[in-house]
């Protein structure tokens, strides 16, 4: 299993990027969360194979239309065997 941090950047909210992002989470199957952060960036941690994982960082770094990520920041984190894909409040 692989657990990622990822820090999205760019005109990532209010254009339903946590939203699409959990339809997109919950289809490839991996756990996690996303949420929104005051600064106007994304965050997110996913947890899954390999595969699955970089096909929902590949989807990040894209967004949905509307949006316009600058840079997406991948950071490996310890796998904790997390289920299921929520969207968090947002952070700090």
């Amino acid at each position: 299993m692989r657990r990622v941090h990822v820090m999205v950047h760019g005109m990532v909210q209010g254009v339903g990027y946590r939203y699409t992002m959990r339809m997109v989470a919950r289809k490839v199957g991996v756990a996690g969360w996303v949420r929104n952060l005051h600064d106007g960036s994304v965050e997110a941690e996913i947890e899954g194979t390999q595969d699955q994982v970089d096909e929902v960082i590949a989807w990040m770094a894209q967004g949905p239309p509307g949006a316009q990520v600058e840079t997406a920041m991948v950071t490996d984190a310890v796998p904790i065997g997390e289920r299921g894909f929520d969207v968090l409040p947002t952070g700090f």
